[in-house]
Formats: C-alpha cells, sequence, structure tokens
C-alpha cells in the first residue's frame, strides 16, 4: 500500500538521505553485519537497530523488540507484514524527525552477512525470452518450450548451503564434462556463466498440508534481493537429464545484501504479468489478484582483472527489468505450495534467468554469446564466450517513475578464483 512513507517530497537529516541515491528514506532496505546485527540503510548510512532501541530512539512491543535485535532477520521476518509495516513507519518518523546522529553507523564500515538464515532455496525458470533462447539453441528443430511451461512456473530445488553475499570470491567449480569427441572426463569448468536473477525472501511460512493463495501471496513475501546464480554450462549439459540441474548449479549463488521490502516496492507495483495471444488460460489457482509485477530495472557489467589493473571501468554487457518475468514471484509462492509445501521464514526463491527480447537484455553468456558463437570484445583487447579467471560480474538494479521517489538495491557482484 502506498502511504506517506513513499511521498516524493519526503527528506531526511541524514546526508545523502534523500534525493538520488540508491537508498533514500523512501526505500529503507534491511541488512545484517557481522559487528552490529541489525542494520537498516539510509544514504550512505546505516541505523544500527540495537542502538537505537537502547537508547529509546525506537520503542516497540517485547516481541518486536527481541526479533530487531538479533543476529539475522528471520524471527522479525516470522512477525508478519503488519509488523513490518509499522516498524517501517517509526523508521521512517526516526529519520524524518529530530536528528539523532548516534543511531547511525558509515555503510562503507560495515562488514554485510547474509541478512537471514536460509533453510530452503527454490530457483525458478520463469522468463519465456530466457526459456525461448534456451530451447532454441538446444531444440532447434522442435517447440522452444516445454508443454507445460505456459501452465505453470518450472522449478527446481537449489542449495541454500552455497547461497553467499556479494563481494564473496568464486572458486570456479570441478565437475564431470563430456566432450564430443571422448569419454567423460573430471576437469575444471570451462563454460562458467552468470544469470541475471531477483530473489523474493519469504517473510511468513505456511503449515504443511496448507497453500499459500494468490490473494494473499505477496503479503507473505517480506522483500527482494538482486540474485547472480553461477552456473557451469558444460557440467550442466552432461547431467541435467532426467532430473534437471544438480552440480552445475549447487556450487554458489551470490546475492545483495540489502532486502528491499515489498512495502517500499509498493509504488511500482503493476498488474500482470501479461499473457501473450494464444497462450494457454492460466489455471484458477494461479490467476493473478493484487498487482504482484515489479518494475525493478537492472543491468550487468563485466571486468577483467587487467582491465582493473588498468584502470579502466567496467563493460556493460546487459540492461534488463523483472517485469520481463511470465510467471510472478506471487506465482511462483502459490504454485511452490500448491501441494502443501511448507514455507518458512528466511526461505529463498529465485525467479530464473531474467532476459528481454533484444540481445542487450539477455540475461546470461549462454544466450549473449549464443553458446560462445558471438564472442564479446572486451576493452582490455580480450574476448568472451564464457567467465574467465579475474573476471568481476556486477548487477545492480533500481526502481524509478515520474511520481514515485527512485529507490536502488545496491549491487551484486562476484570475482571469478581459478578452479582448485
Amino acid at each position: 500500500m502506498i502511504d506517506h512513507t513513499h511521498e516524493t517530497s519526503a527528506t531526511s537529516w541524514v546526508e545523502m538521505g534523500s534525493g538520488r541515491t540508491d537508498f533514500p528514506i523512501q526505500n529503507l532496505p534491511w541488512g545484517v553485519c557481522r559487528k552490529y546485527g541489525i542494520v537498516v540503510a539510509i544514504g550512505e548510512q546505516a541505523v544500527v537497530l540495537r542502538e537505537a532501541i537502547s537508547r529509546g530512539r525506537l520503542q516497540f512491543a517485547d516481541d518486536i523488540t527481541s526479533a530487531l535485535t538479533q543476529d539475522s532477520l528471520n524471527s522479525f521476518m516470522a512477525l508478519g507484514h503488519e509488523v513490518w509495516t509499522l516498524v517501517r513507519h517509526e523508521l521512517f518518523a526516526l529519520l524524518s524527525g529530530t536528528p539523532c546522529p548516534e543511531v547511525l553507523c558509515s555503510i562503507s564500515d560495515l562488514q554485510l552477512m547474509l541478512p537471514a538464515a536460509i533453510g530452503d532455496y527454490t530457483d525458478f525458470y520463469a522468463a519465456r525470452n530466457h526459456a525461448t533462447n534456451v530451447g532454441k539453441m538446444f531444440r532447434p528443430d522442435g517447440d522452444p518450450l516445454m508443454p507445460n511451461y505456459l501452465h505453470l512456473p518450472v522449478g527446481y530445488h537449489g542449495r541454500a548451503s552455497s547461497v553467499v553475499v556479494s563481494g564473496t570470491e568464486i572458486r570456479r567449480p570441478n565437475g564431470q564434462l563430456k566432450p564430443d569427441d571422448s569419454a567423460p572426463i573430471f576437469a575444471p569448468c570451462k563454460l562458467l556463466d552468470y544469470e541475471l536473477e531477483f530473489g523474493a525472501f519469504i517473510g511468513t511460512g505456511n503449515k504443511m498440508g496448507n497453500r499459500v493463495p494468490m490473494d494473499d501471496a505477496m503479503e507473505h513475501i517480506f522483500g527482494i534481493v538482486i540474485l547472480n546464480d553461477w552456473s557451469a554450462r558444460d557440467i550442466q549439459k552432461w547431467e541435467y537429464q532426467p532430473l534437471g540441474p544438480f552440480n552445475a548449479k549447487n556450487f554458489a549463488s551470490s546475492i545483495s545484501p540489502w532486502i528491499v521490502t515489498i512495502d517500499a516496492l509498493a509504488p511500482f507495483r503493476q498488474a500482470g504479468p501479461a499473457r501473450l495471444d494464444g497462450d494457454p488460460d492460466v489455471l484458477e489457482y494461479l490467476l493473478p489478484i493484487t498487482h504482484d509485477v515489479l518494475d525493478v530495472s537492472c543491468c550487468v557489467s563485466i571486468s577483467s582483472e587487467k582491465m582493473r589493473g588498468e584502470n579502466l571501468p567496467a563493460m556493460q554487457l546487459t540492461t534488463s527489468s523483472l517485469n520481463n518475468l511470465t510467471w510472478s514471484f506471487a506465482q511462483m509462492l502459490a504454485h511452490h505450495t500448491s501441494t502443501g509445501c511448507p514455507m518458512n521464514s528466511g526461505d529463498l526463491i529465485g525467479s530464473g534467468t531474467i532476459s528481454g527480447e533484444t540481445k542487450d537484455s539477455r540475461g546470461c553468456l549462454l544466450e549473449f554469446t549464443w553458446r560462445g558463437t558471438e564472442p564479446i570484445d572486451m576493452p582490455d583487447g580480450t574476448q568472451r564466450r564464457f567467465l574467465q579467471d579475474g573476471d568481476e560480474l556486477t548487477i545492480k538494479a533500481w526502481c524509478e517513475s515520474e511520481s514515485a521517489a527512485r529507490i536502488g538495491f545496491g549491487a551484486c557482484s562476484g570475482i571469478i578464483l581459478p578452479a582448485n
């Protein structure tokens, strides 16, 4: 719901807490740092919740206070949407009222961690353009989309233990590969890729045997992060049939450290997702009821080790939007729980690779270089078909419109290290 915390005229006493910044007072994203626990970003500063509460600048009921003074967001997420909104309003009042700089610390001094303990991670395959491009590459003589694709959100269960926060170095994986001209071998991945995605953190879950219906699904989602689902394409090619991704996807997934809440995203919610002429009707349990599409812009850039050594700027690869999804996060959650599967606070669901219709909106190198047949010319004179050791991949995201203040997600980045 859009309320006073979204007003474009709202300002904060915090320097850089208003205007064109990722973290203006209209945003207030949540994170966790090693020294102070739970923090909320404002400009280039962060509110330390423990400090604000201990000094009496924020006052809540005991259960809320207990949740806000822990070392992860799980307990706070579990309190539900009404509490999230209440605390947002109190933070807004704090940061727009009488200055109290003693509750702040500089973001640059924080060692940010995963914002929640992730119990389970499910990654979807929810962008039609990505699925179509992959289908054309691997099934050139058939329908690029599988028969079920437009009937349900396709997904697989990922590995929560290898979800890491932005800035974590990514080790090139080893795996079983199948060269075209020989028997399988065990060797370092040669076709390492990124995937431009977003992740939704589950706030309140559901009991085993119960479903989350579409009209309530967005109320269960605490917020959104950038997600990069690193992928080993040559391992994936050999292993994925008949049960889908396994080792090709389990070695690392990076997320941005700040969770942008569904409340903060209220001005950027739209109806949809749109269906195309000829698409089958959506079954009733997946029919959109509320405005579930999130209009989030994003871009991907790459820099080689040589480029960074020569102080060359990163090269932009892709610009895209979260509204390119064919299935919304609400539909993913409704389908995931349709069997009665229980979701818990802190669970993470990924969107799948987000690609648009044009080449410069493709969300991974597999698509962008069309299986390596269209290499990218880098500013340092080298080419890229897939990621090389020393490459740094960065995803940034933001929302903006004429009627709302711009808000950002920060960045999600990782540098590739050689295989062990």
